[in-house]
């Protein structure tokens, strides 16, 4: 190809206009291309600027936001968007999104209301709370808690809770971002409660107990209990918090059928938290409670009030749609309907129905592969180091790089696992009606 006979901007933006982009994307990939195919002319180098454009398409097509399958076996798979909601939840958000609501309308009185008080009203319903107020994270949730009751002052918390969690978030830095004073006590491994005690000045604002959720410390280890830093708390005229982080409403998990998972044992719940004495609870939204992200902190009326009222509580709040999609999720455990939120609904299917399913997957792919027991994990920094056991799809000796590369590729993209050079197919959080999808990238991954 020689100079004249590069298409115009327009010409070649038309062309790939007809894929189904938005034509301002396409333009500019469209110049980008044709000044790249001169470039490549000029040095007398081939060039082809619709191929460079569709190149860069497909690029683009991989980052832009698109529903994927998730065969990892994370079942809150945090790159993944966690948990998907419940379909009446999504359906709950999605009519916020497209009509007008009484997100901050109080339709009894005719003027403007508080923003989620439905929402409120559910969490405190279920946990005994006398308060509850949601914002758009757990780590939003925690920074306001410091700067609302802490700034200035010092809160003292175990040295063995300073975490650090995904995206290099460190709690040390988000504490001196609320402008709070750290006070670490006791040692990595142990805590006692003369640790706290012995802390204790005019200047502490708070006692302060964050859940690790992303690691588990084993051997010999010791920390003070909830009910121990409440009651020290209280003695000392101080207000006790409780990051738990990960959602669980309650330890006896009553909406599935028998005792709790024995994988969830040792996971602190909200209302166990708060009847052990906690003024205020903190936990998300999503993970273990399987709606929308958010942050929830439920607790004494008086430190909430505190905090709405505070400005960094109008920079975090939710909007309508999470609202919408929150209060449908909490309907569901009130409605002991807790089974059919989806995280619960993966992580408590037989094993039998996920070894059948496995089964009729590999078949239909054609693909030689067997079906063996494995580990599923919860993921996003919930009940670390706990595993759900059951079968799997697994995948020796064809090039397991390339086939997971495939699989990513695909349309629709399907997130296998790699583990000492086999690929893993984990059906947990795969719904039953995509198994036919997964059958069919699998086969297309091992041919390609």
């Amino acid at each position: 190809m020689e100079l004249r006979d590069l298409p115009s901007v327009t010409d070649l933006t038309a062309e790939l206009a007809s894929d189904g982009w938005a034509r301002e994307v396409t333009a500019e990939i469209a110049r980008h291309a044709l000044d790249e195919a001169r470039r490549r002319i000029q040095a007398g180098e081939p060039a082809d600027p619709s191929a460079l454009a569709r190149l860069e398409l497909t690029r683009i097509g991989r980052i832009r936001p698109k529903p994927v399958i998730n065969a990892s076996g994370v079942l809150l798979n945090t790159n993944l968007g966690r948990a998907p909601t419940h379909p009446d939840a999504a359906e709950a958000a999605g009519r916020a999104l497209a009509e007008y609501g009484n997100v901050e309308f109080d339709l009894s009185r005719g003027h403007r209301g508080g923003r989620g008080a439905y929402v409120h009203q559910l969490i405190t319903s279920m946990t005994g709370a006398e308060s509850a107020f949601v914002v758009n994270n757990n780590a939003g949730a925690l920074f306001l808690t410091l700067a609302a009751l802490g700034t200035g002052r010092q809160v003292v918390i175990s040295r063995g809770e300073l975490i650090e969690i995904g995206g290099s978030f460190r709690l040390p830095e988000l504490m001196a971002a609320a402008g709070v004073w750290l006070v670490e006590v006791g040692t990595t491994n142990r805590t006692r409660l003369r640790d706290y005690r012995d802390a204790i000045r005019p200047e502490t604002a708070m006692i302060l107990k964050v859940h690790p959720s992303n690691y588990r410390t084993v051997g010999f280890t010791e920390e003070a209990t909830y009910r121990q830093l409440a009651q020290e708390a209280h003695r000392r005229s101080l207000p006790f918090v409780a990051d738990i982080g990960s959602g669980l409403l309650d330890a006896e998990v009553p909406w599935l059928h028998g005792a709790p998972p024995t994988w969830v044992q040792g996971e602190p719940a909200a209302k166990q938290t708060l009847a052990d004495g906690a003024d205020l609870v903190l936990f998300s939204g999503d993970k273990l409670l399987g709606g929308p992200q958010a942050g929830i902190i439920a607790g004494t009326r008086a430190l909430i009030d505190r905090m709405r009222s505070h400005p960094i509580a109008r920079g975090l709040r939710c909007d309508g749609a999470t609202l919408a999609a929150l209060a449908t999720t909490l309907e569901l455990y009130a409605d002991n309907r807790g089974q059919e939120v989806p995280f619960w609904a993966m992580a408590s299917i037989p094993t039998v129905e996920l070894e059948q399913r496995s089964r009729a997957c590999l078949d239909a792919s054609g693909v030689d592969g067997r079906v063996a027991s494995d580990e599923s994990v919860v993921g996003a920094g919930s009940v670390p180091g706990q595993t759900i056991s059951g079968p799997v799809i697994r995948i020796s000796g064809m090039g397991t790089d390339s086939v997971w590369a495939a699989l990513l590729a695909g349309q629709p993209s399907v997130v296998a696992r790699r583990r000492d050079g086999d690929l893993i197919i984990d059906l947990r959080a795969v719904r039953a009606d995509q198994d036919e999808a997964v059958a069919a990238a699998l086969a297309n991954a091992c041919q390609s």
